[in-house]
């Protein structure tokens, strides 16, 4: 089974544009919604008084352009300040009122932007009762035209109901930013604990060994050179115990360095969605691996790593694959592959792609028992990367097959 991860998000929820692409994106979720605006343009279109003209075209242009420009900025977190912001509502607000007061009941529908500008820009305290009001404004002005009066609510009800949809939209930000922060706030606490961690085991381990060394070191000082042979006992202490100490420091070092496919997995996933590569990820890789020893664990957490990192930095890939399968080779032996393939370029022509994170990669794998293969992708189109590590014997029943998540 497959699952797809960090889908890409078309809307950009609660993030800053970093690219052109982006803002135009957030651009053009705003400016959609202009297409509500062909009541008051059809009404110009088909021909007023001169006066009324020239107020109705003045007026929706600056009406479009402060609404764009309050909205647009709040939207790309450059937010003017609260009082500006709040004037700029007010203002919008009343030449609402101005238009659909004098044009007629066409012009109704700005006061729906109104609601939407109140939402976005201010609290909820603030437009709790600010969009009701503006809709009880609308209501009030529409029933000067008796041709709209019967479905007045057309106009009312989007009004109420966008404003308060753009509220949830507006928590759904802010509860969104709050995630990502507490996420950050997580990963510094767990790196935190984690040299905490390794302190106090090198504490523990080299505590009592420092400690029985100066010991002896003082120990042997004082015997010479009246007692040379004891001293030279005391010395020999000290290399047998720095020995060991020498050792426990290197085991619980290799410890924390032989990376784990749990812990790359999830650094795969932070590279990818950083890169914005849309990610299918394997459920196999969230289980446990019987027969899969450590230091083949660790070539293939190696090989996730050097894959994730060649498809962010030179695939300009838009999609990338991460698939776990249990396989049996001619040799009656058993391997694990993890397969990690794009949809980007490709491997360069002629061959020879084979950069020195791949080549120690293979030979990282090769001390593991395994091997490693590269090349097009099988679908024709982008790179595919295949490591196989050695697992144990077979399992009392099946022959093969994807591993159970």
């Amino acid at each position: 089974m497959k699952r797809t991860e960090t889908e890409p998000n078309p809307v950009l929820i609660g993030t800053t544009p970093r690219t052109r692409r982006e803002l135009l994106v957030k651009c053009a979720w705003i400016v959609i919604w202009f297409l509500y605006l062909t009541g008051p343009i059809g009404d110009l279109i088909d021909g007023m008084s001169p006066a009324h003209e020239v107020l109705g075209c003045a007026g929706l242009l600056t009406f479009v352009a402060v609404y764009f420009a309050v909205v647009f900025r709040h939207v790309v977190h450059r937010a003017w300040a609260d009082k500006a912001a709040k004037a700029a509502v007010v203002f919008i607000a009343a030449l609402a009122a101005l238009l659909a007061s004098v044009l007629g009941p066409n012009w109704l529908v700005l006061f729906t932007f109104v609601c939407v500008a109140v939402a976005v820009t201010q609290p909820f305290r603030t437009s709790r009762w600010a969009i009701p009001a503006l809709t009880a404004a609308l209501v009030l002005i529409g029933m000067r035209y008796e041709d709209v009066r019967s479905y007045l609510f057309a106009y009312a009800l989007p009004c109420l109901l966008s404003g308060f949809a753009m509220v949830g939209v507006q928590h759904l930000i802010r509860t969104t930013k709050e995630l990502r922060e507490a996420r950050e706030e997580v990963a510094r606490l767990a790196a935190g604990e984690e040299r905490l961690r390794l302190a106090r085991d090198l504490h523990d381990l080299l505590g009592h060994s420092l400690s029985l060394i100066t010991l002896k070191s003082e120990l042997a000082g004082r015997m010479l050179p009246a007692k040379p042979e004891d001293a030279a006992r005391q010395v020999a202490d000290i290399e047998r115990v720095s020995r060991q100490a020498l050792v426990d420091v290197r085991e619980a070092v290799t410890g924390y360095r032989r990376p784990r496919l749990a812990v790359e997995l999830a650094g795969a996933r932070a590279a990818l969605r950083t890169a914005s590569i849309t990610a299918d990820i394997d459920a196999a890789l969230e289980g446990e691996h019987q027969g899969l020893a450590a230091d083949e664990e660790g070539a293939l957490a190696w090989a996730l790593r050097e894959a994730v990192t060649n498809v962010v930095r030179h695939s300009c890939a838009g999609r990338c694959e991460v698939l776990l399968t249990e396989e049996w080779e001619a040799d009656e032996r058993r391997y694990l592959c993890l397969s990690v393939t794009d949809d980007g370029t490709g491997p360069p022509r002629g061959g020879g792609y084979d950069g020195n994170g791949l080549s120690g990669l293979r030979e990282r794998l090769a001390l593991a028992g395994g091997r490693l293969e590269t090349g097009a992708a099988p679908r024709g189109r982008g790179f595919s990367l295949r490591a196989y590590v050695p697992i144990g014997s077979r399992p009392a029943t099946g022959t093969g097959g994807t591993v159970a998540a």
